[in-house]
């Protein structure tokens, strides 16, 4: 297996609109008055032609005929996403307490509107839609917001939907998403590194009826999954785990999981990368009594969002595949993640290798100007990823070389 196909090629940002109205922009900022000028020119010019020379986008890397643009970098702390019906895009955030809703220029190429729709809230890091509704999760609750799409200029109070979930702040940033069956998932972290804590309330994914009735523990053993999906033909649940700390530079291993049972386990706080016994839980159960991975994303990554790509834009061997969000290592020596990985399907519906798909937010001197968070497949087959380090949302399209 390669995981660092040769091939591959910098993006450099085309000429155009964008690229001569962030010239003007630079020049005003020399003038007399600079910023009324400046304030001009914004609203004149779409807020993406500063937005792309913002942030340094040539130094991504994509296989061959794959182009990497900014749609904003106006949304701090952007983390999970979900898109409503009438093409609004939804976004959540964490340390900053806001949800946006990113309305799109028809091309989809620029976001024409960023505004928030709801403040205040505890780590509203997770976000999903049902029949209009956007629902979010902030820790120990979830909101919602109804008819969103038809009230984004004055969305209201959210409404408590549920609020029986942990308070516990320390792995509290909640994924959320609606599954085929119309039920509500909810990730649930484990309140420290590692713990044995009661595991009906912790270390878990549940769903929930849309109106917060019928509470079921769906996954247990999971330390921290702040991203799932489901497998498009077959409706599987697929979901990423971090694995636990201090234990070394190199294991444990975070997790790519399928669930073929409810309430089946995967390990946490006895296991880890189902072969890695914990040295003071381990001895209590076996790792031969868990479900392992389907594959292990390597130590320390934080692998993040996982998705389905769903499009048709992409090349045909990219239709079915997994793409992972790497946030990237906080505490190891040398970083390693800031990237997104391709995990791609056998005919049996397991991981046949994995392969990096974007790199370059982490720098050869290991600066780093961004990390993937989220991802989420437009309906022209473009490809989202959010990016909370650098407040911004790339769209990755492709073309044939």
């Amino acid at each position: 297996m390669r995981r660092f196909p040769d091939g591959w090629q910098r993006l450099v940002r085309p000429p155009g609109s964008a690229r001569l109205a962030a010239r003007v922009v630079r020049l005003v900022k020399h003038a007399h008055h600079a910023s009324l000028f400046l304030g001009a020119a914004l609203a004149l010019a779409p807020w993406p032609a500063a937005a792309h020379d913002a942030l340094p986008i040539e130094r991504l890397a994509l296989p061959p005929g794959f182009h990497v643009e900014v749609l904003s970098d106006r949304v701090p702390g952007a983390r999970g996403m979900t898109l409503g019906p009438k093409g609004t895009l939804f976004v959540g955030s964490r340390a900053q307490g806001v949800v946006y809703a990113i309305t799109l220029d028809p091309s989809r190429a620029y976001a024409a509107r960023v505004q928030t729709i709801a403040s205040g809230l505890n780590m509203p890091v997770g976000v999903a839609l049902h029949n209009g509704t956007l629902y979010i999760s902030a820790v120990s609750r979830i909101v919602k917001l109804e008819n969103i799409e038809s009230h984004l200029d004055n969305p209201g109070k959210p409404i408590v939907v549920y609020d029986k979930l942990p308070g516990e702040t320390h792995h509290g940033w909640r994924y959320i998403a609606f599954g085929p069956d119309r039920r509500l998932y909810v990730g649930v972290g484990a309140p420290c590194n590692v713990c044995k804590r009661d595991d009906s309330r912790f270390a878990l994914i549940g769903s929930m009826r849309p109106d917060g009735t019928d509470w079921q523990v769906v996954a247990r053993g999971v330390r921290n999954t702040v991203g799932f999906d489901w497998q498009p033909r077959t409706h599987t649940l697929w979901f990423t785990d971090n694995g636990r700390d201090q234990l070394g530079e190199d294991v444990p291993d975070d997790e790519l999981n399928r669930l073929t049972r409810i309430g089946e386990h995967f390990g946490f706080p006895y296991c880890h990368a189902g072969d890695i016994a914990d040295p003071e839980y381990g001895r209590a159960k076996p790792c031969v009594d868990f479900t392992p991975p389907v594959a292990k994303l390597g130590a320390h990554v934080a692998a993040l969002g996982v998705r389905f790509y769903t499009g048709k834009q992409f090349p045909k061997d990219y239709r079915g595949s997994l793409f992972i969000a790497e946030h990237g290592s906080w505490n190891r020596s040398r970083k390693v993640g800031y990237r997104v990985v391709r995990a791609v399907l056998d005919a049996k519906g397991n991981v046949a290798k994995q392969e990096i798909f974007a790199q370059g937010w982490l720098g050869d001197d290991e600066s780093v100007w961004g990390r993937p968070v989220d991802l989420l497949t437009l309906p022209d087959g473009s490809l989202l990823i959010s990016d909370d380090y650098a407040g911004a949302i790339y769209r990755i399209t492709y073309r044939k070389p």
